[in-house]
């Protein structure tokens, strides 16, 4: 989903505390947060609370009314605080991709430069995700885990700059936005030219190094374009499926099914307007679902994952002034879904435990589960950052 302003540019934090409220043990249902009335299968709970869970683009804080707390967190000592943490722990999230946005060299120094001071200062809540075992490393010692992705590659000038910006911890990059820039078109471009000859030499630099091709804004040849390039497992880190929703921002069959030869994953985003095309319909959790079951039974529930596209809650949860800001700033392109940014339940800090009960009651195996929230990612991942 992306803005007139860039969606990236107005990322801001969610308000207010979460812990887990101890879950009776007899009862078939449990509460998992003190302030919420939301309750969850006990083998639900069960499942998050004992599996790798990785969301490949969630932008952490988000709302475009509390972005000063987040440019606070990241660049003043101590403002980050234990019920700060506490508050994304208890998600049930192990790792994110926090998929900001470098669209120039500056910019991109700028970002990771700020994102390591932060997670510099405070080692035993925070882990920088760098290669694979870093995933069980924040599970196993109760941290969290930050993975840097970028949502546009406008901050690769050349081959080069990919060594850069690994160096800097980078380890997963779109080519481009919405739009073209020197590497790639997006997805809503007019005129679909694809990868560029640049953009080809940095798709090999980063197979090289270690570093993901994300074609999750992808026009639909720079899609093929990448498959036929890469040489490494591709991903689409937050996207549907055009089969049952006819959208620029999604990805058609062949595209998915390509995507899975490579050894990629496509994670499913949570965003209304790109799962279903029907604004007097409200998008509930069996939408994301029925994208995540025209996946699996395309190419297998190997090639699924989550990529929420939202930060620990999104804008639906804001103060209506809020919200309208920030329908505002949306480009025409993605069209109002009944006012809501995300699908119901699935837009605030207990949307991993609310797709995990909506999966269990839709029948699927815990294997399945365990794969969709993360273990997938993990394969992939490991795969890229591997070097040969």
């Amino acid at each position: 989903m992306t803005l007139r302003v860039s969606r990236r540019r107005v990322i801001g934090a969610a308000a207010g505390a979460l812990a887990f409220a101890a879950p009776a043990i007899l009862k078939a249902r449990h509460r998992v947060f003190k302030d919420s009335a939301a309750e969850f299968s006990s083998r639900a709970i069960t499942l998050v609370r004992e599996s790798l869970v990785i969301d490949l683009l969630n932008q952490f804080l988000y709302r475009i009314d509390q972005k000063a707390q987040l440019d606070r967190w990241l660049d003043s000592a101590g403002a980050f605080t234990r019920p700060d943490w506490l508050r994304f722990m208890d998600t049930g999230v192990n790792a994110i991709s926090f998929g900001d946005g470098a669209e120039t060299y500056a910019d991109g120094v700028k970002l990771f430069a700020r994102w390591n001071a932060f997670i510099e200062r405070y080692p035993a809540w925070l882990i920088r995700i760098d290669e694979a075992a870093d995933f069980d490393r924040a599970r196993i010692s109760g941290r969290y885990g930050i993975m840097y992705g970028s949502q546009d590659g406008g901050h690769i000038r050349s081959p080069s700059d990919v060594d850069v910006f690994h160096a800097a911890g980078e380890r997963l990059t779109q080519l481009t936005y919405n739009g073209k820039n020197a590497l790639a078109s997006g997805a809503f471009v007019e005129v679909d030219e694809g990868v560029t000859e640049l953009g080809a030499r940095v798709i090999a630099r980063m197979n090289s190094v270690g570093m993901g091709v994300d074609i999750a804004h992808a026009s639909d040849r720079t899609k093929f374009d990448v498959l036929d390039i890469s040489k490494r497992p591709v991903l689409l880190s937050h996207g549907t499926c055009r089969a049952l929703n006819n959208h620029p921002r999604t990805a058609s069959d062949e595209a998915i099914t390509r995507l899975a030869r490579s050894g990629g994953v496509m994670g499913v985003a949570f965003v209304a307007n790109m799962l279903k095309d029907k604004p007097s319909e409200l998008v509930t959790v069996d939408d994301v679902i029925d994208h995540i079951d025209h996946i699996g039974k395309l190419v297998g529930f190997e090639h699924v994952g989550i990529g929420s596209d939202a930060g620990i809650e999104t804008h639906d949860l804001a103060p209506l002034a809020v919200q309208r800001q920030f329908w505002s700033h949306i480009s025409p392109r993605y069209k109002q879904q009944g006012m809501r940014e995300a699908a119901v339940g699935l837009d605030g800090p207990k949307k991993i435990y609310a797709l995990t009960d909506g999966l269990v009651r839709r029948g699927y195996t815990d294997a399945h589960i365990r794969m969709i929230l993360g273990q997938n990612w993990y394969r992939a991942l490991n795969a890229i950052w591997t070097r040969s």
